[in-house]
């Protein structure tokens, strides 16, 4: 089953919780099944490669792994800080968008 996320692909966000709190990044990808996101830079792990194609020496390479996405906050354009995420309907377009629960902005 799907669910509707506070968060999407390329946003902004700002770890809340876990090992990675309080680092920054844009989202590259996210499960919607599991409820995770991989987000730039943030949760690197090691991981154990062996000699192939594109890299021909093997070894050991740092990788995003997944960050559940109740650990994820949006960071709003405008002042660069973290806020919750609401839906509204939009007047001009009659369309579901997000706004930040602070400034009351439009996320796009």
């Amino acid at each position: 089953m799907q669910v509707k996320l506070h968060i999407k692909k390329g946003d902004s966000v700002k770890v809340i919780a876990g090992d990675s709190k309080n680092q920054e990044g844009k989202v590259l990808s996210i499960d919607r099944v599991k409820s995770r996101a991989i987000v730039e830079g943030v949760n690197l792990v090691s991981k154990h490669t062996k000699p192939n194609s594109k890299s021909p020496q093997g070894g050991i390479v740092k990788q995003e792994a997944s960050v559940h996405i109740s650990n994820l906050m949006v960071i709003e354009p405008g002042t660069g800080k973290a806020t919750r995420v609401g839906r509204k309907l939009d007047d001009k377009s009659n369309k579901l968008v997000r706004y930040s629960k602070k400034t009351g902005e439009v996320i796009k």
